[in-house]
């Protein structure tokens, strides 16, 4: 068998000269010696696939409040499908694979109950303390803090790559974060190839399957979708091929972010890892014409499903419900709570936010239940 440092410097050939190697660059906070086998990026997907944020996933809502069947999207099954298009990108743009898979795993675990609503409640509640909730804020403070791994060192003690990639984390949902919270995370540099990657892989996995949630959960019909110009394109696709929806129109994209990609690796000449730092625009995108598409796509699914009333009136419940559980802890904190603002050191408030935005969507509802 080879050694480690053979098989790392074996890989690392296979990757493009602006891809983050194998063994980082970056480092961890806390130094430790390397595995006897796992490269330090694998370590790490090891250790966030067992953490107990990861876990609860499974019973967080993506789009929908609970009810809807045992076949739409919870945020583990989008997760899961983030990292199967964000490794096969990777993969086929040269870059390092299990950088990207990290990234992807731990993208949503800062993610409330409720889906976006729960995070709207979150905040508005955090403000009125002069806070915030900000979810990609909250997956850096779950890794960083509130998880552990060793006795040593706090939270999970990753590899800075994956924390820099959680907070300039962006899609039209999400903002990345300022400023440095982490050591050598959030500088102006851009962001990893990896973790552009992942923004656009994310964005790509929600909008395919949303137009399949929302086909099922009878918000609208498949004739009402192909009035849009790229679920046309897929469709068709889809009677040559004999596969789903959703699957081309994420094969449409993805095929589209590797013609876009590759052209503007060249045009901009990005040789480098110093290169993709000092780029000021994303390099990993689409094309004009496919991010048009994309948006008005976008569009007719915020306008039939995400803000219709149906799912909004539900998600104004999950919202109201996540209120009222951060008003009743603060009037009698759990010993959950506590154990929490003492293991942080955190005002009440945020061992508040950090206990309610663990929550699942069923756990809110029994809490709410049992008062």
């Amino acid at each position: 068998m080879l050694s480690l440092q053979e098989r790392l410097q074996a890989s690392n050939q296979l990757l493009a000269t602006y891809a983050i190697p194998h063994q980082g660059i970056l480092g961890r906070a806390h130094g430790e010696p390397d595995d006897e086998t796992r490269f330090p990026f694998q370590r790490d997907r090891d250790r966030l696939i067992h953490t107990r944020a990861f876990r609860r996933l499974k019973g967080k809502t993506q789009v929908f409040v609970a009810g809807h069947g045992d076949h739409v999207r919870t945020r583990l099954t989008h997760t899961m499908e983030v990292v199967q298009i964000s490794r096969d990108i990777a993969r086929t743009l040269q870059l390092n694979e299990d950088l990207t898979e990290c990234i992807a795993i731990a993208h949503d675990l800062g993610h409330p109950p409720f889906g976006h609503a729960g995070e709207e409640g979150l905040d508005e509640w955090m403000k009125e303390f002069g806070g915030r909730f900000e979810h990609n804020e909250q997956s850096h403070r779950i890794v960083t803090l509130l998880e552990s791994h060793s006795s040593l060192s706090s939270g999970l003690n990753l590899n800075q790559e994956i924390l820099e990639g959680l907070l300039k984390h962006t899609t039209p949902y999400d903002v990345p974060c300022t400023g440095a919270t982490a050591t050598g995370a959030g500088s102006m540099r851009s962001p990893s190839l990896e973790a552009q990657v992942v923004n656009l892989a994310d964005e790509i996995a929600y909008t395919g399957h949303d137009c399949e949630d929302g086909i099922r959960a009878g918000l609208f019909t498949l004739e009402e979708i192909l009035a849009v110009p790229l679920a046309k394109q897929a469709h068709d696709l889809t009677i040559e091929r004999g596969t789903s929806l959703r699957g081309s129109i994420i094969n449409v994209s993805v095929m589209d972010l590797y013609k876009a990609t590759s052209e503007e690796l060249a045009s901009q000449r990005i040789n480098t890892l110093e290169d993709v730092g000092k780029a000021v625009t994303p390099l990993v995108h689409l094309t004009h014409s496919m991010r048009k598409d994309l948006d008005e796509l976008r569009g007719f699914l915020s306008e039939r499903m995400y803000f219709c009333p149906q799912v909004r009136v539900k998600s104004e419940d999950g919202k109201a419900l996540i209120i009222a559980l951060c008003n009743g802890l603060k009037s009698k904190p759990s010993n959950k709570v506590i154990a929490i603002q003492k293991k942080t050191d955190s005002s009440l408030e945020e061992a508040i936010k950090d206990f309610v935005a663990g929550m699942t969507d069923q756990y809110a509802v029994e809490q709410k239940v049992s008062w």
